[in-house]
């Protein structure tokens, strides 16, 4: 299925790419986050399991269980602080 994947903030820029469109058999975030792992490079540095990455599935926030359908949308972007 199609997934559409979306990065935020310092990932953009060290991924290089601010969306992307993906083809996955995974089920949930975990799955296709260990297949974007998968690739190497930036992508494996960028959303390693020890890297804190917050996830949003059809814009709303997520966990690593969250199940896939086809046309998802998922945002990856680290976590902010602001005041």
């Amino acid at each position: 299925m199609k997934i559409q994947v979306r990065y935020f903030a310092s990932l953009r820029e060290s991924i290089g790419l601010a969306s992307e469109m993906v083809d996955t058999d995974s089920q949930d975030v975990a799955g296709l986050r260990a297949q974007l792992i998968a690739r190497g490079g930036a992508h494996a540095e960028c959303l390693a399991s020890q890297r804190p990455v917050r996830v949003a599935v059809n814009q709303v926030m997520a966990t690593d269980a969250a199940p896939l359908t086809a046309n998802a949308e998922v945002a990856f972007f680290p976590p902010v602080t602001g005041g």
